[in-house]
């Protein structure tokens, strides 16, 4: 299943993107905020863990690519949630784009697109996004495609160490009836 918006393509996992997805990962600037993949046989498990969640749901988080080249420049998609919070059972939008992509809208685009159909073919009531309190980008983007954010809605995250500066996460909500009138 893929998705195309007017400068990108959202797709499925192909064997060859493990090699850029590793040199991504291995940038301090992605994962500054972000789990980082433990190495190249952890990184395959994940673009596997990847396809297994689209046969499972029916959706998952797309390799992105920009329509006039072929190569990945990161992810976008929906998840389920896979630990449990106050606001699981719920399905999740998540992105994560190589720096030298940052600044052009992608992720926003890419965003979007994920939760037209989010929204209109799976028939979600809502989608939701959590990031570190820290990371400023990201809230800004979940600000930007119609987001809300209650901070009584913060949580700490439970599968970060209670050490973790990481650990406490926003949490940004989007449903249904809102959809499409904030952008």
């Amino acid at each position: 299943m893929e998705l195309q918006t007017e400068r990108l393509l959202l797709r499925e996992w192909k064997d060859e993107d493990v090699e850029p997805l590793a040199r991504m990962n291995d940038d301090p600037r992605v994962v500054r905020y972000l789990a980082r993949l433990a190495d190249r046989s952890g990184i395959e498990a994940w673009v596997n863990a990847q396809r297994e969640h689209f046969k499972k749901y029916g959706y998952g988080l797309w390799a992105l690519e920009r329509s006039d080249a072929e190569g990945l420049i990161g992810f976008c998609g929906l998840v389920s949630v896979p630990y449990r919070a106050h606001f699981t059972p719920a399905v999740e939008i998540a992105w994560r784009l190589h720096p030298d992509w940052w600044g052009r809208g992608y992720a926003a685009e890419a965003a979007v697109a994920a939760l037209a159909f989010g929204f209109q073919t799976l028939e979600l009531n809502q989608i939701v996004a959590n990031a570190a309190v820290d990371n400023v980008a990201s809230r800004r983007l979940m600000e930007r495609i119609g987001m809300s954010h209650d901070p009584n809605d913060d949580f700490d995250h439970p599968l970060k160490a209670a050490d973790d500066p990481l650990r406490r996460q926003v949490l940004y909500r989007l449903r249904y009836p809102d959809w499409g009138r904030k952008l």
